[in-house]
């Protein structure tokens, strides 16, 4: 678990970046869901995601410690690169990104235009991950992984911003890719010593986490198959699934029509985009009517490529 100083030392790292994002509680969002919604804006970064605040922590700690010119690796559906692309950038390294082959295009392109090396291979996530691991031994490169302990503190900033600006919230619904953002929000919550219940959401194509809090051994899942690409990881992490299973009250899940719902709610209520991890929270609170009065959401990205977004606009459900 981490310290306040240290979710502090991490903060001060971020801001030299980049402001503390917005928290708003948008009138006709509380209206269609029938209570009062504060969304947290992680959309408001400079990589329109919530990860470039880990990217920037972990990026400055390995350039403190690797020869000057050295490079890093890691593996990504596009946020997490993103956010590595940009720090490593900012610290001087070099970065290669491994993504799954047919991922998504507007992101290739943020990653490549921020300065990464970017390489298509596997099938999903996990696949580009064991290439990466792979390519780090061949290239000498320094292997990323999605889920540290920098990674955290630096996201936990956006959670301890978001429980300092609103101290009554009842529940907050976190979306889990690997599990930095909600890890992140537990920790910021215990060292505040705030009594906000932390419920995870994750997509029911890709439920390994869901699986495993209920299990409590980690499980994996065959296929990942949700067009909520940040959230279509197989295979929990460790460390990240005791850290839930010890401060979340629960991990639910969501359909990609519900996604694809909050999504179009996003836009109407607060013409804001989101893509599909970054809507999920809302999808889970619209489903889930009896925790709490004031509730907390986590609009962890914006990065929806154009194409998929006036399909969902238009009322479609992305398949993949």
């Amino acid at each position: 678990m981490l310290t306040l100083a240290a979710i502090e030392d991490a903060a001060d790292i971020v801001y030299r970046a980049m402001n503390p994002t917005p928290q708003y509680s948008w009138p006709l969002l509380g209206e269609a869901i029938g209570r009062k919604a504060w969304v947290k804006h992680e959309n408001h970064t400079p990589t329109g995601a919530f990860k470039v605040r880990g990217g920037l922590v972990m990026m400055k700690g390995l350039a403190e410690r690797l020869p000057s010119g050295s490079g890093v690796i890691s593996a990504t559906r596009g946020n997490h690169g993103q956010s590595m692309a940009f720090a490593a950038a900012r610290y001087g390294l070099a970065c290669t990104i491994v993504v799954p082959e047919g991922n998504s295009r507007e992101k290739n392109a943020a990653m490549r235009a921020f300065g990464a090396d970017l390489i298509e291979h596997g099938e999903d996530f996990d696949a580009a991950k064991a290439h990466a691991v792979m390519l780090s031994e061949e290239r000498g490169l320094t292997m990323v992984p999605s889920f540290h302990v920098d990674l955290v503190r630096g996201v936990a900033t956006y959670a301890t911003e978001f429980l300092r600006a609103v101290k009554d919230l009842d529940v907050i619904y976190v979306p889990i890719g690997l599990g930095s953002g909600i890890c992140g929000v537990i920790s910021a919550r215990d060292v505040l010593n705030r009594k906000t219940k932390v419920v995870g959401v994750v997509s029911d194509q890709a439920d390994a986490y869901a699986r495993s809090f209920e299990s409590g051994t980690l499980t994996d899942t065959a296929s990942a198959a949700t067009f909520a690409d940040g959230m279509a990881v197989r295979c929990p992490d460790e460390a990240a699934l005791a850290v839930i299973r010890a401060g979340a009250e629960d991990v639910v899940r969501v359909s990609d029509d519900q996604i694809a719902e909050a999504t179009r709610l996003y836009y109407r209520a607060t013409h804001s985009l989101a893509e599909g991890a970054g809507a999920a929270a809302l999808a889970a609170l619209m489903n889930d009517t009896h925790r709490g009065e004031t509730t907390g959401v986590i609009l962890s990205g914006q990065n929806i490529d154009a194409d998929l977004m006036a399909r969902v606009l238009a009322g479609e459900t992305p398949r993949v």
